[in-house]
């Protein structure tokens, strides 16, 4: 059977991307949501009791389980999106992410219910990632394996503009709360809004994904009778180093992002004394340039190849680890600015090809779960901590360190992109 026999129709593919994309939004946007609560709410109203960076560090550490829940995800959500299907595994990771972010909206807090109130946010936290462990890889096939020959960078590039768009809806969602509210109605009540309203966000994921059809790599995969019964211990057994490879090309993706996000916001609104709202639409400035360099990224991955892209990119990152303290630290205001288009120019760079590439040294019947494991492992080793060892490097070692971390983390993914140039599978383009 050829692909054309089997590929769907322009008006199917166009809603293919527009599932791939507003799900990849719901999910990120409620996983930036709490982020931006870790930073701003939770240190007061769940870790209360010590001083502010104290319980910032509390706050991050619940932050960080998510990344621990992912690769759970990835392998729970993945073994049925290999062996059921991508469509139906989307829709029940959707529900898995909603339900967590919403039920966070509705948590009581220290003040009334003491310590429970803290593992609530935990558990809850934990299902945000078991939920977002599954959702990414799932959305990144829904469109590559939908794509033409020569556009499987640019389809995958569509899962991952729901990054910055859920940014920028969560980030705008406080900066208009903030604006539309007094500092103590906000504690009180209205940092539950953004929570609460993504029901509706859910609602239309929902209604999206329930509309769209297999993916005909899939569907081939049926036909011919080819599903492995344990996708992840065949992952396992067969296709290390790629696992390996993928998991550290990931690393400077993952460690940039959470710099430039959770931690900036943490260290512009402790140490360096900017409010609330001067840091947030600045933050916001940065992640436009972040949606704007995914596509040209993909364009340029689809043109000269997904690795040389992302190569080129995790070198400038590392260069630009150098430059981070003086850019941030010593820069003033235009320092700031400047700090961040850059950070989140280099940000799109890497994640608009990041997609197809980890997907690509897998085959179809353990690609769901290899691109999963590979993008959450990442996740681990490169986001989880990063806030909180960061907010130490910074505390006892200045800015400058911070950068070194930065540098450091790009340069294994250098090294762990040459080796992933050796792989050649079915998914390779």
């Amino acid at each position: 059977m050829t692909d054309a026999a089997v590929s769907p129709p322009p008006a199917s593919k166009r809603r293919v991307l527009f599932a791939s994309l507003i799900g990849t939004t719901i999910e990120f946007y409620d996983f930036y949501i709490y982020a931006t609560a870790a930073v701003l709410v939770f240190p007061d109203l769940f870790f209360p009791g010590g001083d502010r960076m104290t319980a910032m560090l509390a706050s991050f550490a619940t932050f960080s389980i998510a990344f621990f829940a992912r690769p759970i995800g990835a392998v729970v959500f993945g073994h049925f999106g290999d062996r059921v299907g991508r469509k139906a595994t989307l829709v029940a990771a959707l529900m898995t992410m909603g339900l967590s972010t919403i039920a966070i909206g509705l948590l009581p807090t220290w003040h009334s219910v003491g310590v429970i109130a803290p593992l609530l946010l935990a558990l809850c936290r934990f299902g945000q990632g078991l939920g977002l462990g599954g959702e990414w890889g799932g959305a990144v096939l829904l469109a590559t394996e939908n794509a033409p020959p020569g556009k499987k960078a640019w389809f995958g590039m569509f899962p991952q503009l729901g990054a910055p768009i859920g940014f920028i809806l969560s980030t705008l969602s406080f900066i208009v709360l903030g604006q539309v509210m007094s500092e103590g109605q906000f504690m009180a009540w209205g940092w539950r809004i953004p929570f609460i309203a993504s029901a509706l966000l859910v609602i239309i994921g929902l209604w999206m994904r329930l509309k769209i059809t297999e993916t005909p790599e899939f569907k081939r995969v049926i036909d011919r009778a080819e599903r492995v019964q344990a996708p992840a211990l065949t992952l396992v057994a067969h296709h290390k180093f790629a696992l390996l490879t993928g998991t550290l090309a990931g690393l400077a993706t993952f460690v940039l992002f959470y710099l430039m996000t959770v931690f900036a916001l943490g260290w512009g609104t402790t140490s360096m004394g900017y409010t609330r709202e001067q840091f947030l639409p600045i933050q916001l400035l940065g992640v436009c340039f972040f949606g704007l360099f995914i596509p040209l990224a993909a364009l340029a991955a689809d043109r000269w190849g997904q690795g040389r892209t992302l190569l080129v990119t995790s070198v400038a990152i590392a260069l630009f680890g150098l430059i981070l303290a003086p850019l941030f630290g010593n820069g003033g205001m235009v320092g700031v600015v400047a700090f961040f288009i850059i950070g989140f120019s280099l940000m799109g760079c890497t994640y608009g090809p990041l997609g197809a590439a980890l997907a690509r040294p897998f085959p179809t019947t353990v690609r769901y779960t290899g691109a999963s494991m590979t993008f959450n492992l990442a996740g681990i080793l490169g986001a989880s901590l990063a806030p909180y060892a960061a907010t130490w490097l910074a505390s006892h070692y200045g800015l400058q360190a911070v950068g070194a971390y930065l540098t450091v983390a790009a340069l294994l993914t250098v090294l762990a992109l040459i080796g992933m140039g050796r792989i050649r599978t079915e998914g390779e383009v």
